[in-house]
C-alpha cells in the first residue's frame, strides 16, 4: 500500500467523526432571567429622598410665601 492510498483510507475512516463533531443533542438552555438594574432597597431609598426633598421644598415655599 502506497503512502497516498494509506492516507486516503485513514481519511475515510476518520471523516465520520469529523462530520459529527459538535452534533450532540443537548436540552435547550432556558433564557436567563432579566434582573432589575436597581435593587428594590435602592429604589425605595431613591423615592424616599426625592419625595422627601419635594415635601420639604413645598413646606419651605409655603412658609416664605405666606
Amino acid at each position: 500500500m502506497s503512502g497516498v492510498q494509506r492516507m486516503r483510507v485513514a481519511n475515510e475512516r476518520h471523516s465520520k467523526s469529523i462530520t459529527q463533531r459538535g452534533g450532540l443533542h443537548r436540552a435547550p438552555k432556558a433564557p436567563p432571567e432579566e434582573k432589575a438594574a436597581v435593587g428594590p432597597w435602592l429604589l425605595a431609598l431613591f423615592v424616599f429622598v426625592v419625595c422627601g426633598s419635594a415635601i420639604f421644598q413645598i413646606i419651605q415655599s409655603i412658609r416664605l410665601g405666606g
